[in-house]
């Protein structure tokens, strides 16, 4: 037990966990409706899955819950129930049977130590995937918008979108309006209050007290939850496939979401995970809401950032958010019976809006045409088809055409070798004198092969280990014919985490494809000036002898110029 909790940051923890409670109330309310099952199983899963994965995770300062693509799969089993067995009561058992063997799944995942192969998807479906989860969310809730019952899917979004549209409840879309404005403009004012929770009590009180006819959430159960175990007893054999399939799509998707947030909770607090040990606490957590109700979900990205920026640093911050949602439950659920579903169609749609992948979508243009097509066919197919079977066609498509790339680049005369590790390296001859002189500042890493999807995770573990003495990074190119997207952003959020920490970042010996991709996501000039890529080693040298030596001089202010440089580029994102 003195391992499993620490409380000498009691102070931070509780404020991590308080905040992060508050953020997650409205978000599992909005999820719970979504789902089809209501406002309460959004706050069983937030509850219980909060407690039981802070527990039994192996991710210290995360925090789950449902979330975005988690709920819009668990969407598709309710509404696959319910017309399979004609109604949300009778399809309970199918929907329990999926949320209970999907957490069952993640426990073997983290038996298996399936975890580490995660990093092996290629950032183009990713990006294609979280884009096309991000619309569901949005054409989900056009309709509650206007103050309508949402359609069965998004086919059905399209064609029948005339109805809502003749007979719009303009009521509630001003309160939904109401709410989107407040959610974006309330953190100008202050960033101390969640602005998803001003915006729900504030849309909820002027619809309350206006006497506003708009649909709202309804009656939610209050009390302890009932035991849903007995209802798989009722289920038809002939379903089991079936659930299986939906279990697999709910495991596989709560892995990858979950140990993306471990991965930028790692990068956040320099810690570093224990992906294994985090499937089998999601997993954990996942059946034991599942007995309850309660939806299923996964490590929440905003939930965890705004707990380690509130103070959480243990796993004891997300305890004390699971238990704050289970007092605001069991105190204060009879009012949430008030809330107008427009009001929580205007939180989705910010979530939704949130999730979509920019910065993939703004490089369509410059990455390469494959990784564009990777990413665009995901996308359709997460939209308007399976998603497990999005992510599967991405990946196939990857391999295939990175195949095909190596097999180009073999044929042509160029030695292709896998990415080498990052210990004990070599110098090279022309590198001696330079380690000698310089020794204990500089580092020099050189790179090998084409730089595709499993480069990411292991450049930036060099990152993350290198000494804090070290002034220069020299990445040395020559022997890198060709790189994809993944690899570019691997090296882009590498190269902004080393100037965090005041490392200047050299670049030799580049050939064209990866030059040329550089330049166009911008991290030439935006993140390594012109100045400091380099044709010839020779050429890098010359800089280390005119600039390392006056650490406080030239030095210094080449450190600040390029801290000046990001935050420029920052600005001109905003």
């Amino acid at each position: 037990m003195k391992k499993l909790f620490d409380f000498k940051n009691i102070k931070g923890d509780l404020f991590g966990g308080i905040t992060a409670g508050i953020v997650a109330l409205p978000l599992a309310l909005a999820f719970g409706v979504q789902s089809g099952m209501g406002a309460i199983a959004g706050l069983y899963g937030a509850m219980v899955l909060g407690m039981v994965a802070a527990v039994f995770g192996g991710t210290a300062t995360q925090v789950s819950g449902p979330t975005g693509p988690m709920t819009v799969i668990s969407a598709m089993i309710i509404a696959a129930a319910i017309e399979v067995s004609g109604s949300l009561q009778a399809g309970m058992g199918i929907i329990i049977a999926s949320f209970l063997l999907a957490g069952g799944f993640q426990i073997l995942f983290g038996l298996f130590k399936i975890g580490k192969y995660i990093k092996y998807l290629p950032y183009p479906v990713l990006s294609g995937f979280m884009t096309g989860i991000g619309v569901i969310i949005i054409l989900y809730q056009v309709y509650p918008f206007m103050g309508h019952g949402s359609a069965k899917s998004t086919f059905d979004i399209f064609l029948n979108i005339g109805e809502p549209l003749s007979a719009l409840n303009w009521s509630a879309i001003g309160l939904g309006g109401l709410t989107v404005g407040i959610i974006y403009l309330f953190p100008k004012i202050t960033p101390a209050v969640p602005s998803a929770l001003v915006a729900l009590v504030v849309a909820t009180l002027a619809a309350f007290f206006m006497k506003l006819d708009v649909p709202l959430i309804g009656d939610i159960p209050s009390g302890i939850p009932e035991l849903k175990i007995g209802t798989i007893l009722s289920i038809d054999p002939g379903m089991y496939w079936t659930i299986i399939e939906f279990a697999v799509m709910l495991a596989a998707l709560g892995t990858i979401d979950s140990l993306l947030t471990s991965v930028i909770a790692d990068n956040i607090t320099k810690t570093q995970h224990n992906s294994n040990r985090e499937l089998i606490g999601q997993g954990i957590g996942n059946v034991a809401a599942a007995l309850i109700g309660g939806l299923p979900g996964a490590g929440a990205t905003m939930r965890t950032v705004v707990n380690i920026n509130a103070g959480g640093k243990t796993r004891l911050s997300g305890l004390i958010h699971g238990l704050l949602l289970a007092g605001i439950l069991f105190g204060f659920g009879k009012y949430a019976s008030y809330i107008p579903l427009s009001v929580l169609a205007g939180i989705l749609i910010t979530v939704g809006i949130g999730i979509i992948d920019y910065k993939g979508l703004r490089h369509l243009r410059r990455v390469p045409r494959a990784d564009a097509l990777i990413l665009i066919v995901v996308l359709l197919i997460t939209v308007f088809g399976n998603l497990l079977h999005a992510v599967g066609v991405g990946v196939v498509l990857a391999c295939v055409l990175f195949m095909k790339n190596s097999s180009d680049l073999a044929e042509s005369g160029t030695s292709v070798k896998a990415f080498a590790g990052f210990d004990g390296e070599q110098p090279w001859d022309d590198e001696n004198s330079v380690y000698k002189e310089y020794k204990g500042k500089i580092y020099i890493k050189h790179l090998y092969g084409s730089l595709f999807f499993g480069f990411t995770f292991r450049f930036q573990q060099l990152i993350r280990e290198l000494d804090d003495g070290v002034k220069v990074l020299i990445i040395r190119m020559n022997k890198v014919p060709h790189i994809d997207q993944s690899g570019v952003y691997a090296m882009e959020e590498a190269i902004t985490d080393l100037q965090n920490r005041d490392v200047v970042v050299l670049l030799t010996g580049g050939q064209p494809q990866p030059l040329d991709m550089l330049k166009k996501i911008d991290i030439i000039p935006a993140l390594i000036p012109e100045m400091h890529v380099f044709a010839e080693f020779e050429d890098c040298e010359i800089w280390l002898k005119q600039n390392l030596k006056n650490e406080n001089g030239g030095f210094a202010r080449i450190v600040a110029e390029l801290h000046e440089v990001k935050k420029a580029k920052v600005a001109s994102r905003m």
